[in-house]
């Protein structure tokens, strides 16, 4: 049985939303409402998260969740992860980076990535789902993916990927849904990687992962959950509750 931890990284500042992981959703702060989407789970030895910020820590404190606090110059989760990974007192066999800013994270989606780890070959881990909107498939905000019969990510793009030549060809495509597990002793590798053409082209973090050979085990799921960008999309959310 391996031992998992869910790490929530979680910071203040955000140039389309600051202050993002404390606003309130229906009488809970957003952070508050993904630590206990998490706790839904069972598989999940551990649940902390990562912030660099005392706001967000009181907060965590108040509901009685767990918090390690983390330097403010991370550029992303995985380094943030990586931070909080190294100061925990337990050891874990796979770390789960669960995205701050989506307070309806579905639990199934965090027993899928664990699942991927049965493969004593998988490195990363993340999920995909099948594009239905045809108006995604153009969208530069969504990140679509393409992967080999192993269900090893080959590429990621904005673009849409595989190209349509063949337009009498049956074509699928995926989108990427951005929640990532690592195996732990890989994590504190990734935070090493110099940054490749690939990921500076695309603006893509897991393309400096593929550059280096590091193998992204994709699972297919049919959930997705609505993240929290802008104020735009806090509005769509309090309208659904």
């Amino acid at each position: 049985m391996k031992k998992i931890v869910g790490i929530i990284p979680a910071r203040y500042a955000s140039s389309r939303f600051p202050g993002k992981p404390l606003i309130d959703i229906g009488g809970k702060s957003m952070i508050q409402r993904v630590y206990e989407q998490c706790l839904k789970t069972s598989i999940l030895n551990h649940v902390v998260v990562a912030t660099d910020d005392e706001r967000i820590a009181r907060k965590v404190n108040e509901f009685g969740g767990n918090v390690v606090l983390t330097a403010s110059h991370h550029q992303s989760g995985t380094d943030r992860c990586a931070e909080a990974l190294s100061k925990l007192n337990n050891t874990y066999d796979v770390v789960i980076n669960i995205q701050g800013d989506e307070p309806f994270i579905n639990p199934k989606q965090i027993e899928l990535l664990a699942e991927a780890f049965l493969n004593p070959h998988t490195e990363i881990a993340s999920l995909i789902k099948e594009i239905t909107a045809e108006e995604e498939i153009n969208n530069p905000n969504v990140v679509k993916a393409i992967f080999n019969k192993l269900d090893e990510a080959i590429y990621f793009s904005r673009s849409p990927i595989p190209y349509k030549r063949n337009k009498d060809f049956p074509t699928h495509y995926y989108k990427h849904i951005g929640i990532y597990a690592y195996r732990a002793d890989v994590l504190p590798k990734l935070t090493q990687l110099k940054m490749g053409t690939l990921e500076q082209i695309e603006s893509l973090e897991q393309l400096r992962w593929i550059e280096n050979r590091l193998v992204i085990r994709l699972c297919k799921t049919d959930l997705e959950t609505i993240a929290v960008d802008t104020p735009e999309d806090l509005e769509r959310i309090l309208k659904t509750l």
